[in-house]
Formats: C-alpha cells, structure tokens, sequence
C-alpha cells in the first residue's frame, strides 16, 4: 500500500513533455460538472453565431444560387431562438453533453453532424405538417451547414484546452489495470502515452507478481486482486482494465459479478488481442455463440468511398494550383546538382504489394560515396532521419524543412499506391523492425502525411512513430483524416522535425 500511495502523491511524476502535475483542488465530481457546463455554454455560443451567420450570409450576401427577398427579422428572431433551443435538446439526447461521449475526437464530431442533420430534418418535417410554419429553405441548409461547422469548430477548441488542463491533473479519473503481462503492459503503454485516454494510471493488480514489482514507466503492481475492494475505496479508482490474457477465466467472472453493476466502477475490457485488432472486429453469432471475426483491411464500405473521394478531390486541386511549383522545383534540382530530378523508393502498400514511391531527390546522386557511416546508413534504414546528413544537398534540406519533397506522391495518390493520410510507408527492410505490427501496417495504404507527421515528424523516436501508427489505424474515421490534414498544413508552415 506504501507503494500506491507514492505513486498517488507523486501524482504521476512527469506527464508527457515532462510537466509536473500540482495538487488538483476541485474534486473530480466537480470539474466534470463544471466541463458539463461549459460545453452547453459554448454549443450556445456557437449556435447564436451560426444562426447569425445564416441569416447574414441568406439575406444580405447576393448568391445566384437564392432568391433575392426581404429580409424579415422580427420572424425569424424568435424562431432561431426555438431552433437553437431544439439543436441543444437534441445535443443531449444525442448523449453529446453525457461523459462517455466527450471530448472523443472525430466520434463526437460524427455524432454532432448526426444531431445537426436530424434536428434539420425536424424543422423541414415541420414546415410540411404545419401551414403556417414558413422557412426560407436557403436559409435552412445555410443553418444546417453553419450549426455543424461551428459546434464542431467549438468542440475542437474546447477539446484542446482540456488536453492542456489533463497534463496538469484535471479530468483524470484515477484508474487501475488489472494483469500485468505483456498485453497489460501494452495498454499501459497506450494509455500512459495518449491523455486522450482521461485515465490516470495508478498502478497493476496482479496475483503473480509481488506488490512494488515495477512493471512499467514507475507504475508497478499495487496489490493482488484480493487487495482491489481496498484499493478502490482507498483511493477512488474509478476505471479498471482488465488485460483479460493475464486474468483466468475465475477472476474474470468475479470482476463482473463485484463490480459489473457498479454506479462508481467502470469495467473495460481487452480482447486478449491487442496486437492484431487493428483492423476491426465484427461479432457474430454462431449457434448462439458470440464470436469475433477479424476483417480482412481495415477499411470496408462507406469508409472506403469517402476516403477515395477525399483523396481524389484534394489531389486534383493540389496538382492544378501546385503544377507550377513542381516544374519549378523539378528543373531547380537539376541545375542544382546532377542526377535525376524524381527519386523512387520501393516500399510496401496494402497487403504488402511493392509500389515506388515518388519523391523530388533532395541528395546527392553519388550518395553511397558520401556516407561510408555505418550508424548513418543503419539509421536511414530504420527510418530515423539524422540531423545533420552529408547526402543532403543545400536545396535538399530546404525541401525537406517544408516537405515540399513529397508533393510528387500526389501522383501515387492518384494511382490509389497511397492515401493522402495513412501509417508512413515501409520498405521490405525495414518490417522486421516492426515485429508483431508489421501485418497491421498493411492493412491501409501509406499515407503522404499521418498522425506521426503532425506529432513531432522526425524528432520522434521509432517506437513512438509505430506507436502513432497504430494508433491512425485502430481510430480511423473520415473526420481523423480531414483533422491531421488540416494541423498538417499548420505543422509544414512550421518547419520543424523534418531534416
């Protein structure tokens, strides 16, 4: 028990970036009801703007798509009023204002544009059943379309200063995971690393293992399960994961039957198979029994159009404004330095089928000659970029600090051998650095930019790059892609990371 209480009053050290957390004054039943009341304060906020918005843009911006009519204010006050009151009713039914559902990324924004959608089609199914209710149909799709764009906007913000707040101890519920074995470790690792999670790791129960054994980064086994009744009324734990490969089939049962219905305890299950459920999993029944079949890619369906569709339109406006800049960059490189202005790279796509990848040469031509290294050529084969490579010519490193390098891979893009956003392409060589993930990698295609690009780039480790990417591909939505493409632009107008 000493042990858990230094790990409580340590209050987890060092948070991610190396911030020491100080003592959280309000309770956590407290700030999870002011969160509560902020974001209600906010969606109203940005309901009133986008109300406005409509009404400005339907009435007083000449669009040919409309008809030029009067304005009426004194209608439509009120009744922006009743709709904004109808949105935020529907927020809450929608479970949008309920704990599991906030602050959860491109999920919550789906569920927003869900509730938008539906709280429009309310209002037109009002205007058919009732003569006297008249909306300006333009008016109607510009709220519909202002209301998602705001709201979500507003839920984006709210959700990056809450982030913030975590790495200081706010919003954190206190959390144990029950198994120390490798999948144990695993979740650690995941959950440790991403604050997203909310969670704040205490500690392992473990029956094997003897209480203090350290297990991973400062976290170690509080006690055997016998011990967690005290644990949790000692020290307020409120989630327990259950690393079910490390758990027998008794102690599982008895974890349901203690705590399944628990108003203070929320139970959350592994699958046993962590490291290969990246792709999805769909339950079915057979013979009554529930079982879990794995999809074949990760992508199926609607997910599939809607990424083909992101990628084609976006790659075709890029290359129509950007076609002037590659011909530039091309014909600069070979003025620059001799050799070739394209440099292809072989590397696996989906189901590991061999393409090259397309990149304007940023080195040397003669580059084998110029890097006898061994530590230099090993780390360019496992992907870790040096600072300070003697391939790179002057112009090289200017492409590379603003990734203007990888703007040929839009070609591939074309070619469906990439995706906009995806896990960073891998060569042959470099699989067998990814062990046990590298079936996952394959499961998508490589992406020109990814969650590990607007993370840090080439100043993160490998094992945090191969972490990035399994994270993209477990939590792939549509909504994810449209995010890393837009803090993409951000991180490449930056420069940083990129050598």
């Amino acid at each position: 028990m000493a042990v858990l209480s230094d790990r409580v009053q340590q209050t987890h050290s060092l948070e991610k970036g190396g911030i020491a957390r100080p003592h959280v004054r309000l309770s956590l039943r407290t700030q999870r009801h002011l969160l509560t009341a902020a974001l209600v304060v906010l969606d109203s906020l940005m309901l009133v703007t986008a109300a406005a918005s409509a009404y400005r843009v339907r009435f007083y911006v000449p669009l040919p798509v409309f008809r030029d009519v009067m304005p009426r204010l004194e209608y439509y006050l009120p009744l922006a009023g009743a709709m904004i009151a109808l949105w935020l009713g529907l927020f809450a039914l929608w479970g949008l204002y309920a704990e599991h559902n906030l602050l959860g990324g491109t999920r919550e924004y789906a569920m927003v544009f869900s509730a938008c959608t539906m709280a429009t089609m309310l209002v037109v199914m009002s205007s058919f059943l009732i003569e006297t209710f008249v909306v300006s149909r333009g008016l109607l799709l510009l709220a519909w379309f202002f209301t998602f764009l705001f709201v979500a906007i507003g839920r984006v913000l709210f959700r990056r200063v809450i982030y913030g707040l975590r790495r200081w101890g706010y919003f954190l519920s206190p959390a144990v995971i029950i198994g120390a074995n490798a999948e144990g470790v695993a979740l650690a690792q995941q959950l440790d690393t991403w604050r997203a999670s909310g969670m704040r790791l205490l500690g392992f129960v473990d029956d094997t293992l003897p209480p203090g054994t350290p297990v991973h980064n400062g976290l170690a086994v509080l006690g055997p399960g016998e011990d967690l009744d005290r644990l949790i009324e000692r020290e307020g734990i409120e989630e327990l994961v259950v690393a079910t490969a490390g758990v027998s089939r008794e102690r599982l049962l008895d974890i349901v039957q203690t705590y399944g219905i628990s108003p203070r305890v929320n139970i959350h299950f592994s699958s046993g198979l962590f490291e290969i459920l990246t792709t999805g999993v769909r339950v079915r029944e057979r013979a009554y029994v529930p079982l879990i079949d794995l999809n074949k890619v990760r992508l199926t369906g609607m997910d599939i159009f809607l990424k083909a569709t992101l990628d084609l339109v976006v790659t075709v406006l890029v290359l129509i404004l950007l076609s002037p800049l590659l011909a530039l960059i091309a014909l600069t490189i070979k003025i620059d330095s001799p050799g070739p202005a394209i440099y292809r790279r072989r590397v696996l796509g989906l189901r590991g089928r061999e393409f090259d990848a397309l990149k304007f040469r940023t080195m040397r031509s003669d580059w084998q000659r110029a890097a006898q290294d061994d530590g230099v050529r090993n780390q360019f084969v496992v992907g870790v970029k040096p600072r300070n490579d003697v391939r790179v010519t002057g112009l090289g490193r200017f492409l590379r600090r603003y990734s203007l390098d990888e703007l040929p891979q839009l070609f591939n893009v074309l070619k469906r051998d990439m995706s906009l956003v995806g896990p960073r392409m891998i060569s042959q060589e470099e699989v067998a650095f990814y062990g046990k993930w590298a079936m996952n990698l394959l499961t998508v295609r490589p992406g020109i930019t990814g969650l590990w690009q607007v993370s840090g780039r080439a100043d993160l480790t490998y094992d945090e790059k191969v972490g990035l990417d399994m994270y993209y591909i477990r939590n792939y939505s549509i909504w994810l892609d449209l995010q890393i493409l837009f803090r993409t632009v951000l991180v490449v107008l930056r420069g940083r990371g990129a050598y």
